[in-house]
């Protein structure tokens, strides 16, 4: 009988994610399921699979991530919905993707706004990441790190090089999302929203004349195939952070949290310069692929955000009237 009443203890243990009493390690262990879009060989998705490993190690085998990469546990639109619900513990998201659910989220990647490294490298910590994190516990969900993804992008065509404001009127280009899409239109193009995944076909098939992404995306899906130029430029930072269902979260011990927040902002700090050899190794491939890339100089940038950026900061205000410009204001003091 204790038998039977001890293997039932441990089973309702495991199911509440609540760690038991020394009998054992694999008893002890807590389990985080951790949902993410990225394929396992993306810098982002090596990061979250290093921040596993390091967890385990930390915790000698008490704390299991189990990382779902590829959306192989859920969809990227179903991780948030997911997590607050306590379907799994943990997911990760890019900071755009949350669009008018939390508006807010885009400010860091706001045309030429927040694309200084610098800067970037003081966001985790910081008064405008805390508001972040405020906003987000307002959605029942808890965040954990920060991880720098990008603050290049590569606009690529065919027909000729985009580098003046002038070469962006009348073209059908791919657009991020509708907030951003408001810098592109008044620079004369005609922006469309795409996934990712997408572009290439309508690229190709004439659907898009220029197209517009992250440029270790344009290696990955393999631009240089069907575009012959491109403008690598500091036009957007784009964050992925990860985030737990708080109630899973206050039923760890103390020393469980610990370990989890001490391994999380070891990943942060290193995917800095991960992040960086990773867009400059973009560059070198693209060109060692025939792609002709130019490197935008900063009077260029000069140039583009005085078009692009205005009309995307007064959309964002509108969006998000109640936080929006101390947000702003706390991105720009860092």
């Amino acid at each position: 009988m204790h038998r039977r009443h001890l293997l039932l203890a441990t089973a309702t243990g495991f199911a509440t994610g609540v760690a038991l009493p020394a009998i054992g390690r694999a008893q002890e262990a807590v389990t985080m399921r951790l949902s993410h879009q990225y394929p396992p060989a993306h810098h982002m998705g090596q990061a979250i699979a290093r921040f596993a490993e390091r967890v385990k190690t930390d915790s000698q085998g008490g704390i299991n991530v189990q990382v779902f990469p590829a959306e192989q546990l859920a969809k990227a639109n179903e991780n948030f919905p997911g997590v607050a619900r306590g379907a799994f513990e943990a997911a990760a998201a890019v900071n755009i993707q949350w669009g008018n659910t939390l508006p807010e989220m885009s400010a860091v990647s706001l045309p030429y706004l927040f694309t200084d490294l610098a800067k970037i490298r003081k966001f985790p910590g910081s008064d405008a990441a805390s508001q972040l994190d405020a906003l987000l516990q307002k959605r029942a969900v808890r965040n954990l790190m920060w991880l720098y993804t990008t603050r290049q992008a590569i606009f690529t065509s065919n027909a000729r090089p985009i580098v003046k404001i002038e070469d962006f009127k009348g073209l059908k280009i791919r657009g991020l999302n509708a907030l951003t899409d408001h810098g592109l239109a008044a620079a004369g193009a005609a922006p469309s929203a795409m996934p990712g995944p997408d572009v290439p076909q309508a690229l190709q098939s004439g659907v898009l004349d220029a197209g517009l992404t992250d440029l270790s995306a344009g290696v990955s899906r393999r631009f240089y195939e069907f575009q012959k130029f491109g403008t690598a430029a500091p036009y957007f930072c784009a964050l992925t952070h990860v985030y737990v269902n708080p109630r899973w979260w206050s039923g760890l011990k103390p020393e469980q949290q610990s370990v989890l927040t001490r391994a999380a902002q070891a990943t942060e700090q290193e995917q800095f310069p991960l992040t960086e050899a990773v867009a400059g190794k973009a560059v070198t491939e693209l060109r060692e692929k025939g792609m002709t890339v130019h490197q935008q100089t900063p009077e260029e940038a000069a140039s583009w955000a005085a078009v692009m950026q205005k009309p995307v900061v007064d959309a964002f205000l509108r969006q998000a009237p109640e936080n929006g410009r101390r947000l702003l204001d706390a991105l720009q003091a860092l």
